[in-house]
């Protein structure tokens, strides 16, 4: 094909080709990087921006190791109220009244016979005390001898009466049990043993007398209980 000229241009086109295939791929190549940002989504390609504020924490950033915390005690459990004591424990042997009777040794003085009593809370709580203790004699059988009990005062004691006592466990309240035996006057009665109770209707123990005589020409005179020496 010939231009207006007369010359060939399909020679020159041919002539050109591959400066003219260089020059339109770098024309193409400005084109395509001028609308780069047309074609990529926007956002993507690009560095993601650095968040701000106290609440961004990286790992690196943390320190090793980490602090301790120490929590708080638990309170403990909510409980009923302690029982409250009521006495110490009772000791061994003590009857179901809470107290116990012993006898001293008999004491002899110008014919006159006597014996101490001793009443022991041996119980767990107070024992209200108020009376005279409860003596009967006993001959070797068992069996109660025809002598009378009465309180009063005599030569080896005196007789201030009765007066109410609150022993404490472990507290001991006295009387003083006294008669006569003279070698004259009256039949004589021998007693073996003395049975004596806290008070009329409490449990008694027996107590042997070990060959000291009762005698019936006297009686038996015994004290008040009392936290005192008779």
């Amino acid at each position: 094909m010939r231009g207006p000229t007369g010359a060939d241009t399909g020679a020159g086109t041919a002539g050109r080709g591959p400066a003219a295939a260089a020059l339109l791929t770098g024309v193409l190549g400005l084109t395509l990087s001028g609308c780069a940002g047309f074609l990529v989504p926007a956002g993507e390609g690009e560095p993601e921006p650095t968040p701000s504020g106290s609440w961004a924490v990286h790992a690196d950033k943390l320190p090793t190791p980490f602090p301790s915390v120490t929590l708080p005690e638990r309170p403990p459990a909510a409980q009923g109220p302690a029982p409250t004591p009521t006495g110490t424990t009772p000791r061994a042997g003590c009857p179901s009244s809470g107290v116990v009777v012993d006898m001293g040794e008999v004491e002899a003085a110008l014919g006159h016979r006597a014996v101490g009593l001793t009443l022991t809370n041996c119980g767990g709580k107070p024992y209200r005390v108020h009376g005279y203790p409860s003596v009967r004699a006993l001959d070797e059988a068992g069996d109660p001898l025809p002598v009378p009990v009465n309180p009063g005062s005599s030569y080896m004691g005196t007789d201030r009466g009765p007066k109410e006592v609150v022993l404490k466990p472990g507290q001991t309240a006295r009387s003083l049990l006294a008669w006569v035996s003279t070698p004259t006057g009256g039949d004589l009665i021998e007693g073996d043993a003395l049975q004596i109770a806290p008070a009329p209707g409490l449990e008694a123990r027996t107590f042997p007398l070990e060959g000291n005589d009762v005698r019936l020409l006297d009686e038996l005179n015994m004290t008040a209980w009392r936290t005192d020496p008779a």
